[in-house]
């Protein structure tokens, strides 16, 4: 499985990278994170113990849809919502849409956390 590496810096600087980048300025070297948050805190909260124990469930069962996660996992259905598409918003997970459901997919269960002091 994929290792995604996690930048953590203060919003603005991560604004300005940003910036540098869509102006050619600044060209991102391989092993540079590609998701970034702005504190430790959180990347805690999103890489918890328990969201952490659903990418493995995920990843072991290969859910068709996330009624049947629910099941799995004996999670809300909405707060098992909520929690993978912040997961998808940060590239964790892949929400994949089909005819009548959504399908997760995880995109990594290994982490490399960089933060600047």
């Amino acid at each position: 499985m994929k290792t995604i590496v996690i930048g953590v810096m203060p919003q603005e600087q991560i604004r300005a990278r940003a910036i540098a980048i869509a102006k050619g300025e600044y060209k991102p070297k391989p092993g540079e994170p590609k998701i970034w948050f702005t504190s430790m805190k959180s990347v805690a909260e999103v890489l918890s113990d328990q969201n952490r124990a659903l990418l493995k469930v995920i990843r072991e069962t290969n859910p068709d849809s996330m009624a049947v996660l629910a099941k799995a996992t004996g999670r809300q259905p909405g707060n098992l919502s909520r929690t993978l598409k912040t997961m998808s918003r940060y590239g964790l997970v892949e929400l994949q849409r089909e005819k009548t459901h959504v399908r997760p997919v995880v995109k990594a269960t290994e982490f490399r956390i960089l933060a600047a002091a």
